[in-house]
């Protein structure tokens, strides 16, 4: 640890905090200057929500301009239209810095919101490691995972399962395919899935890989010329393990990072459910990557860029940096975070602003507070274990920042804003208010037909009858 000296002055320093000591900064970047400029596809269960997290971080301390959704996802799961960015008014009239919430990838579309120097970035994981995450959040969402006792049953047959014409069973099949944008029940063929690797490579600048999540932020941090800090976390929308451990990752803190992603949608009490039957054999390993070939064809090609991106940058620098990297979490953590920093169950956290919404059958985990912080040290504290939905509403009513209400004059209509009351099929819990300005009307329809119908000052979907 560095030493410091402080001269003696007739008046104390203020303390200093923690955020604003050298450690923050990291090993030097050189004289680059910081990408202000990103696009970050938010893909389903791979870390994304923790990544996501150090976007918001990064650009409210900077006082950036975010491209938010209407809702808390980009139109998610019908693919990307500029339309869905909250303020939007045309190709290029609105300067937005930071794009991350969930979408379905729309080069074209895209474009018309961010700059022409963005930089792109993603994040994949382990087909099996992530079939087994999607398989405990979306078991009630899925029809084809709804139908299956447990995720080896669904591995020994998933055509029996699998119906693609059914709404939410994306996420049952190729699911990294889907998010970027392409069609994840077409039939493998090398020819294909390199047209898919090559599509993702011009597209985008970095590909992470969630199973080396701290050498991930090593990496990104020197692509985007950014502080340490800026790339420490906690693991964020992490699933409670069971003891013996689930693929061989629980326990350890990228295990946890790498399980966490998505956004929650039932409020912040223990859920008692039975937990979903995750087992699985090597052979029913082998079939789900089998299942998934088109994700098992990117994951491997992707990993292996990812290693020759470290090889480039040097294995005995990455070790070190990781090293700072995962000791500047012990330090924050031992500052921030109450009980060292272990993460508890959201009916546990007292302040009910920063309890993580529950998904699913698992347990969707977060953290406290250490009691007693300055004020400097709590808000950036905060900033880091924020859950996902609660900081986009913060963003949110940051960058659109409502006036008083005042009756509305002849001829005008008031503004309200929409709830989205049933939610376990999209992932989105509430849908925003104005659309670019517009005021959503009664007896209009949202992306998926449901109608919106008024209660009082509220727009509320009234949910079209259940899949079966």
């Amino acid at each position: 640890m560095t030493t410091r000296v402080w001269l003696q002055h007739s008046v104390q320093p203020a303390a200093r905090s923690i955020f604003s000591s050298p450690d923050a900064q990291g090993p030097s970047l050189g004289s680059c200057q910081p990408y202000t400029h990103i696009m970050f596809l938010k893909t389903h269960k791979t870390a994304s929500s923790t990544v996501l997290n150090m976007l918001y971080r990064f650009g409210e301390e900077r006082d950036l301009r975010f491209a938010l959704p209407l809702g808390y996802q980009l139109g998610y799961p019908l693919p990307f239209n500029a339309h869905r960015v909250k303020g939007y008014r045309g190709p290029r009239a609105v300067e937005f810095h930071i794009m991350g919430n969930h979408m379905r990838f729309n080069k074209p579309e895209v474009e018309k919101v961010m700059p022409a120097d963005t930089f792109y970035f993603s994040i994949i994981r382990d087909p099996v490691s992530l079939a087994e995450s999607s398989f405990a959040y979306y078991k009630e969402v899925a029809p084809a995972f709804r139908k299956a006792k447990g995720l080896g049953d669904f591995a020994d047959d998933p055509k029996k399962y699998y119906d693609p014409r059914l709404r939410n069973n994306h996420y049952a099949r190729n699911l990294l395919w889907f998010d970027f944008g392409m069609d994840h029940n077409a039939n493998f063929s090398v020819a294909l899935a390199q047209r898919g690797e090559a599509m993702i490579r011009r597209a985008f600048k970095l590909i992470l890989v969630s199973e080396y999540f701290d050498q991930s932020m090593i990496l990104l941090r020197h692509a985007l010329c950014w502080p340490l800090d800026a790339v420490v976390s906690f693991s964020l929308n992490a699933r409670q393990q069971k003891p013996s451990g689930i693929g061989g990752m629980s326990g350890s803190w990228v295990g946890k990072a790498a399980a966490a992603a998505g956004v929650g949608v039932r409020g912040g009490h223990s859920q008692v459910k039975t937990p979903p039957n995750l087992s699985l054999t090597e052979e029913q390993r082998e079939k789900l990557r089998q299942w998934n070939a088109l994700d098992w064809y990117l994951y491997k090609a992707f990993n292996k860029t990812f290693w020759e991106e470290i090889e480039r940058f040097g294995l005995a620098q990455m070790e070190q940096e990781v090293t700072l990297l995962r000791m500047r979490r012990e330090d924050l953590a031992r500052v921030c975070l109450r009980d060292g920093g272990k993460p508890v169950e959201a009916h546990r956290i007292r302040d009910k602003n920063i309890r993580p919404f529950q998904s699913g059958l698992v347990k969707i985990l977060g953290y406290e507070l250490q009691p007693g912080l300055d004020n400097t040290t709590r808000t950036a504290c905060l900033r880091m274990i924020r859950p996902e939905i609660q900081y986009k509403d913060v963003l949110d009513a940051k960058q659109f920042p409502r006036a008083l209400a005042a009756p509305a004059q002849p001829g005008q209509q008031s503004q309200v804003r929409m709830v989205r009351q049933d939610s376990s099929r999209t992932g989105e819990r509430l849908v925003g208010g104005e659309a670019g300005g517009r005021t959503v009307e009664e007896g209009e329809r949202d992306w998926d037909g449901s109608r919106l119908i008024r209660s009082n000052q509220t727009l509320i979907r009234q949910e079209p009858g259940r899949l079966r």
